[in-house]
């Protein structure tokens, strides 16, 4: 499926605590799927604690004036069969799903009819938020684990198969927080036909149309190794440093947008970019009559 075909938005949050205060992350999603009159089902199936999680989501979005939120766990595949748990996904506006280990969310899901009906579900509009593990499943491709902090290795990332929201991506999340750029440089290097997709914790991807607009305090990190012009990847044994040359990176910070189809960052016009030193009225206005007064002062001396 192109990006350009799915109808659905998503909102993938990186990580963080991004329920506390006015939780502006959680409001972008509600914002997308209908505000206060939202249906938002919670879906607590990475977590290994699901009531604590449910609880918690419940109290933050009914903060925010949603009145209408229910939580779905899944911690068995005979879970996604229950009646109620479907209707629930049927109904809602907004799902979201919470943190917690990614490969729980597409062992659990994957191939079930909930997993089916979440993708009709998108088709046809719906909002689908995660954070941290609900962010990461999101992409075709998904990061299983793989240490922070060290440069490309052979063989140094697991990956498996996501959720299928976002084609021809592999997501990673708590980037700069955790030192994750050789991890997901591992992983595009493997896999460089995908677009490797760095999220800070406390900011946002929300694709829409086969785009996507950062929100939120950090950056999204864009890595794509289509362009690449050099791998050592095919001529080295499993835990070889890596070289890879011609790689392309892309840093969006909040209201950068990014073309998923054209794998290229959105640049607006000259006549909307933001001037270089541009200064407003009153400081025109103040310096003006800061040369006017030196020149006067200057004919005066001169005429003494």
């Amino acid at each position: 499926m192109e990006l350009s075909e799915a109808r659905g938005k998503l909102v993938a949050i990186g990580g963080g605590d991004i329920r506390e205060g006015d939780a502006p992350l959680l409001k972008e999603f509600l914002k997308l799927a209908k505000g206060p009159k939202a249906r938002v089902v919670v879906m607590t199936v990475a977590t290994d604690d699901p009531a604590a999680a449910a609880a918690e989501y419940r109290a933050a979005f009914k903060r925010l004036g949603v009145d209408d939120v229910q939580a779905v766990d899944v911690s068995s595949r005979a879970d996604t069969l229950k009646p109620e748990a479907l209707e629930a996904v049927e109904k809602a506006t907004g799902l979201f799903f919470t943190g917690g280990d990614q490969l729980h969310i597409t062992s659990l899901l994957g191939g079930t009819g909930m997993q089916r009906l979440i993708g009709r579900r998108y088709e046809r509009g719906l909002v689908i938020g995660g954070t941290s593990a609900g962010a990461a499943m999101m992409s075709n491709s998904m990061i299983l684990g793989g240490a922070p902090d060290e440069n490309p290795k052979v063989g140094a990332v697991e990956i498996g198969p996501g959720m299928d929201l976002i084609v021809g991506a592999v997501i990673d999340t708590h980037f700069s927080q955790r030192g994750r750029f050789g991890r997901l440089l591992t992983a595009i290097a493997h896999y460089p036909q995908d677009l490797g997709l760095g999220l800070d914790e406390k900011t946002a991807m929300i694709v829409n149309k086969g785009e996507f607009e950062v929100a939120g305090e950090g950056a999204v990190t864009v890595i794509d190794g289509g362009a690449m012009t050099y791998t050592s990847l095919p001529y080295s044994e499993k835990g070889d440093g890596l070289s890879l040359y011609g790689v392309r990176v892309h840093v969006l910070s909040a209201g950068a947008r990014f073309d998923l189809n054209n794998r290229a960052p959105v640049v607006e016009k000259d006549d909307d970019a933001p001037k270089k030193g541009k200064a407003d009225e009153g400081e025109k206005h103040s310096a003006g009559a800061s040369q006017t007064s030196t020149k006067k002062s200057a004919k005066k001396t001169k005429g003494k």
